[in-house]
């Protein structure tokens, strides 16, 4: 999907040039879980280790991103995929920049991680499950979201009153219910280094 008349135009410099100014390859690191799930926490923590590191990072947030390219979307279904369409559209534009980009969203729906996964080539799009048990969730609800949830002040709340559809084939399953911080950090990390987007 594109506007009419327009044409793409091709940089002078390119995503090699800046990844080699940047001693790493660029990548989407799309943390996905349940509202609770440590999915923020855990995306701004590797960014942390990442920086430390000499890498170029940036972490979209969910609550962020709303309070400005998509605070004009509700959390409709139909709302919900536009979110994340635009939400892929410019972690892509991270990734031709030669940044690590993590983002931090529910993304409750599969086809939607997919959308986004074929916007870019093979292996640029690393799906990282924050696997977290629902009243681990529930427990850790410092904004009260769940609890209106369950009273019916919140509708399509994911989790209570609409569906999450957990990753089948995720690059990474990380309990973040359950594990301390820090390993989940180191898990990732070493994920990238295995995968060669990070130098040994």
């Amino acid at each position: 999907m594109k506007s009419s008349n327009t044409v793409w135009h091709s940089a002078i410099i390119t995503r090699e040039h800046r990844q080699q100014q940047n001693g790493h390859q660029s990548a989407i690191l799309w943390f996905t879980g349940l509202s609770g799930a440590g999915k923020s926490t855990l995306a701004h923590a590797v960014e942390e280790k990442l920086h430390a590191l000499g890498c170029r990072t940036f972490v979209i947030d969910g609550d962020n991103i709303r309070q400005g390219l998509c605070g004009d979307l509700g959390f409709s279904a139909a709302d919900r995929v536009e979110n994340i369409r635009r939400i892929g559209e410019v972690a892509k534009l991270f990734t031709d920049a030669g940044v690590i980009a993590l983002t931090a969203f529910i993304s409750p729906f599969q086809s939607d991680r997919d959308r986004v996964r074929q916007l870019v080539p093979a292996g640029d799009f690393v799906e990282i499950y924050c696997a977290a048990a629902l009243e681990v969730c529930e427990s850790r609800d410092v904004k009260g979201l769940y609890k209106r949830a369950r009273s019916g002040d919140i509708p399509n709340f994911t989790g209570i009153s609409s569906p999450y559809e957990a990753p089948q084939t995720p690059e990474l399953t990380i309990d973040t219910g359950d594990r301390p911080l820090e390993e989940c950090v180191d898990q990732v990390i070493h994920y990238l280094r295995q995968r060669g987007i990070l130098a040994d």
